[in-house]
């Protein structure tokens, strides 16, 4: 692969700068490596929420992984099908060209160097990650892999209170469901940056979690870097210099979706010590065993009014430090991440839409994480996390078939999350096939945790891409079949079908109902509601 700058784009980017020059503004050059792609050479990477585009064979406009991250983790890495690969430890924008056929990266940092690790999209992927993203030796709690997660924010949104949320857990018991991970949503704390529960609606919250814990649940609570401006939380946190400021000196106000806030600075290392013994604090007092550590975008600190404890830092540094939080807590949950392939952090997949495209998007972008280094993920919440779609619902135009299908692809991933309460929405037949996906991903467990065992010595993903499991056998462009470790091929059904073919390996593969199959081959299987097709891969 060549670095090089074409002589039509470099006078252009000279005579700009020149221009700018002369006029007295200022303009930081950059460094642009034009990337020439080998004959049938794919690309991979960057951006989780981008695994259904991948690879690149379609054109990709500037994607700018310094203020950018479509709702999901990212990771200054691109991977190709020819073994080369590219890495840089800082934010880099790139667009891909017609058909995949070349890679724009462009830096404010450095020439990006592309690298050559062997002859394939494992080769390359082992090699970025022994070199840039070795993996920690470290796991989350295997509670993750071993049972369900709930979490309370559809049957709840922002009411979260006591009585509901002890109801909401009985209901999983009452139904047939394996007690898990049972995370509290947002709107439990007296406001933003407070680390109290509303009193009125939980009367007794060390209770709650005694319940629940005699349930069989562990309980997480969902938090945010944020501070509510005019409480007593913000006047410390702003007194000891804390927050994030702007170019006066004092607290800035950040927009996200919940309104407007001050926000917390985690490149002062005081002011991390201090939020993670709030959260120590907390969990002394009620028994709570960790939490979700929701936001931290790159784009909600990406202005240019925002002054840093870390006089250097960028939006994305940002998003790193928030990160590195969770490593204090072995139940912990991200949705946006930056560079911390390898380690023991749960990533869940941005909210997805009721709907089957967005069914449809669940494995590439699990593939895409496991791509980028980020094994321990969670495909969002069985049937989407928009909450909105599950309001008032009318059992005749309710599709229910979709939520049955979620679950399938949910239950052979490393995790499975329910938040809707399938007992409310589902008849019965219908609940009986989400209950028995439940139940299978409980049986599963301990492949799963052995899965994640070998992720935290050796880097390799838990889903795999099939391009990377099965290099050169035209499995480039799959995005509705997965490997789940070495051993197992899964298939879901994620559209209003009951057929679909299956391309099989080379080799012998056992399928769920007990059959061989030679591989090599496309199949046709019959798929009825009640069927999940997954394949065991045989000596």
């Amino acid at each position: 692969m060549k670095n090089v700058c074409l002589s039509g784009k470099s006078n252009l980017l000279f005579l700009a700068l020149l221009a700018a020059i002369l006029s007295g503004s200022h303009l930081s050059a950059q460094h642009v490596t034009e990337v020439q792609s080998l004959s049938g050479e794919r690309w991979w990477g960057g951006v989780v929420a981008y695994g259904t585009r991948m690879p690149y064979v379609q054109p990709l406009e500037e994607f700018d992984l310094a203020r950018q991250n479509s709702g999901n983790q990212t990771a200054p890495l691109l991977l190709s099908s020819k073994g080369r690969y590219v890495w840089s430890d800082r934010p880099f924008l790139f667009s891909v060209t017609e058909q995949g056929e070349g890679v724009t990266l462009r830096s404010d940092y450095e020439r990006i160097a592309v690298q050559t690790a062997g002859a394939t999209l494992r080769e390359a992927y082992l090699d970025a990650c022994r070199r840039h993203f070795p993996p920690s030796g470290r796991l989350p709690d295997t509670l993750f892999f071993t049972a369900p997660q709930y979490n309370t924010w559809i049957e709840l949104m922002y009411n979260q209170n006591q009585a509901d949320i002890l109801s909401y857990a009985q209901g999983i018991a009452d139904n047939g469901f394996p007690a898990g991970v049972l995370m509290i949503d947002d709107n439990w704390q007296k406001y933003y940056g407070n680390f109290e529960f509303k009193p009125d609606k939980f009367p007794s919250p060390g209770a709650m979690v005694d319940k629940l814990h005699s349930m069989g649940f562990r309980v997480m609570l969902w938090i945010c870097p944020f501070v509510s401006a005019d409480s007593p939380e913000y006047r410390t946190l702003s007194a000891k210099g804390y927050l994030i400021s702007d170019t006066s000196g004092k607290p800035a106000v950040i927009s996200w979706w919940n309104g407007q806030s001050a926000c917390y600075d985690f490149t002062n290392p005081a002011a991390a010590a201090h939020f993670i013994s709030e959260l120590k604090n907390m969990q002394q007092a009620y028994g709570i065993d960790g939490f979700k550590f929701d936001a931290g975008d790159n784009s909600f600190y990406a202005g240019s009014h925002l002054v840093s404890y870390k006089k250097d830092a960028i939006a994305a540094d940002h998003t790193l430090a928030w990160a590195k939080m969770g490593l204090e807590f072995p139940l912990n949950e991200y949705r946006a991440c930056w560079k911390m392939g390898g380690q023991a952090l749960v990533q869940r997949l941005g909210d997805k839409d009721y709907s089957w495209n967005a069914l449809r998007l669940l494995i590439p972008d699990m593939a895409a994480a496991g791509l980028l280094g980020y094994a321990y993920a969670c495909p969002d919440m069985v049937g989407g996390g928009q909450y909105t779609s599950f309001l008032n619902v009318d059992e005749k135009m309710f599709d229910q078939m979709l939520i049955v299908r979620s679950a399938q692809i949910h239950a052979l991933m490393p995790m499975m999350q329910f938040s809707v309460a399938p007992w409310r929405i589902l008849g019965k037949e219908n609940l009986a096939i989400v209950r028995s996906m439940a139940l299978l991903h409980e049986k599963f467990g301990a492949y799963i945790v052995a899965c994640a065992r070998d992720a935290a010595k050796t880097g390799e993903p838990i889903v795999r891409h099939m391009e990377y499991a099965f290099p050169n056998e035209g499995f480039a462009e799959c995005k509705d079949q997965l490997m789940l470790g070495e051993k197992y091929m899964v298939a879901p059904v994620a559209a209003k079908e009951n057929t679909r073919t299956v391309r099989l390996p080379k080799g012998r593969w056992k399928d769920d109902t007990g059959e061989i199959h030679k591989g090599g081959k496309t199949i046709t299987l019959s798929v009825p509601p009640e069927r999940l097709p997954y394949f065991e891969r045989l000596k």
